[in-house]
């Protein structure tokens, strides 16, 4: 097994070349023997699909790995991960699931999102998998545990919406752009039931090939479309899936991008509202005005290391209500299960605007301008990635500068912040910095890329 497909977050590689039958079937049985190991009894775990060409594949592969050591599977069919996060919550024969998934990599990419139980498999929970299956050291069964199907599972996470989300009067006109992943199957019709909406569809239809764009809504040339769509049809907001539907991006009425910090804003607003005193998480490269915001209304700013696993495992250290990323990863523990759900984000916009007369745009139009970089990559080996954050942060350090090191190195500068973080997936660093003015926010920038060529 190629080792480095085990990452941080999940495992994702090149389907034909990373993820070949007995490579999979291989994480099958590493995975079902982790979960027997750890919970002390077989049982049945949840598995779904995106609508990559290889995910038939793979799911033959990795259903033959799981029932080999006495695990039944579920097949949930081809849903957005969300649904297969839901359908392990509201299941009680579900001891664990799996999301196979590429995401929002190129379409040769492949790989699966775990739960063990109600919690995420990550970090050293991944790396366990690769050690139990590149030795062998993996559970079988007398003989193979079988395979039977959800039955309906779109139908039973509708409604669940329907039932328990809170729509006003107001109907609104909304364009919902699902890049031919897999949020098409269930977005359009999710806003429709729940709101009443007119919904104007993009790219519902999921297709392997991403003929339109590519599915991921932190690109903004990727939002092009649905900005488009917006002004052609006078819609009072659009809203972008990413390929497998657990992350969002918002355009208001005026063509606005409402990145996922900005987004956290409006939402933490409304939890405050009902729970007062809560706790919201951000992270590394969330604005200040979040933080800011989360605190004047009451709430308790928590800032997180980068990663949806991450995340979810800090709200269920703290109990947060709800929890964000700029890459559009939203969390709600408020009536929710707190994991990241782009659809249910969609909705919880939707119940905000519709119990109001106000725009997107006017129930932003408060939040403090600020002038802050797009996330900044630059390339750096995997020998020093790691390492340079640090030295920075202890260099900045010296010069009495507040530093926070929770992942990487951010710098409290006075009038604005920068960020430098290694990629956790990728040979990069990545850059990000926001300041009052856009000369404050170009001198800090300078002044990091400074200090990180300085140790290439």
């Amino acid at each position: 097994m190629n080792e480095t497909i085990f990452r941080k977050y999940d495992i994702r590689g090149i389907a034909a070349d990373d993820l070949t039958d007995e490579t999979v079937e291989n994480i099958g049985k590493a995975y079902a023997t982790k979960l027997i190991r750890e919970l002390g009894k077989t049982g049945t775990i949840g598995v779904g699909r995106d609508a990559r060409a290889s995910s038939d594949r793979l799911f033959t592969a990795l259903s033959r790995g799981l029932r080999s050591a006495g695990i039944e599977v579920m097949d949930l069919g081809m849903v957005p991960t969300p649904l297969v996060y839901f359908a392990n919550f509201n299941h009680d024969d579900l001891i664990g699931a799996i999301q196979i998934t590429g995401s929002h990599n190129p379409a040769e990419y492949n790989g699966f999102k775990m739960m063990l139980g109600k919690g995420t498999l990550h970090g050293a929970g991944i790396r366990e998998l690769y050690d139990l299956g590149s030795k062998g050291d993996v559970e079988v069964a007398s003989t193979p545990a079988g395979e039977r199907s959800w039955g309906d599972l779109i139908e039973n996470y509708l409604g669940w919406l329907v039932a328990n989300l809170s729509p006003g009067e107001r109907k609104l006109k909304v364009v919902l752009d699902s890049g031919n992943g897999v949020a098409g199957v269930v977005a359009p019709e999710a806003v429709r039931r729940v709101f009443g909406a007119e919904v104007i569809e993009l790219f519902s239809e999921p297709d392997a090939n991403f003929p339109n764009h590519h599915p991921d809504p932190t690109v903004e040339k990727n939002l092009q479309h649905l900005i488009a769509a917006v002004a052609e049809h006078g819609a009072d907001l659009g809203v972008a899936y990413d390929g497998d539907g657990d992350r969002i991006g918002v355009v208001d009425g005026q063509g606005n991008i409402i990145w996922g910090d900005r987004l956290m804003i409006l939402l933490s607003r409304a939890v405050l509202a009902k729970n007062p005193g809560a706790t919201i998480i951000g992270e590394v490269k969330c604005s200040q005005t979040l933080y800011d915001d989360i605190a004047s209304n009451g709430g308790v700013p928590i800032m997180s290391a980068v990663g949806h696993s991450l995340i979810k495992a800090k709200i269920k250290e703290t109990g947060a209500k709800l929890a964000g990323e700029m890459s559009g990863h939203i969390f709600f523990n408020d009536r929710y299960f707190g994991f990241d759900d782009a659809v249910y984000a969609t909705c919880r916009v939707l119940e905000i605007l519709t119990n109001t007369d106000k725009s997107l745009t006017d129930l932003m139009a408060d939040v403090p301008v600020t002038f802050a970089t797009p996330e900044l990559r630059v390339d750096c080996g995997e020998d020093r990635k790691f390492d340079i954050p640090g030295e920075i942060a202890d260099a900045l350090a010296a010069e009495g500068l507040d530093v926070n090191t929770i992942d990487g190195a951010r710098v409290n500068f006075g009038e604005g912040w920068g960020l430098v973080r290694a990629s956790n997936t990728q040979p990069v660093l990545v850059l990000r910095v926001e300041a009052q003015s856009p000369e404050l926010r170009d001198e800090y920038l300078a002044r990091l890329q400074k200090m990180v060529a300085e140790r290439q």
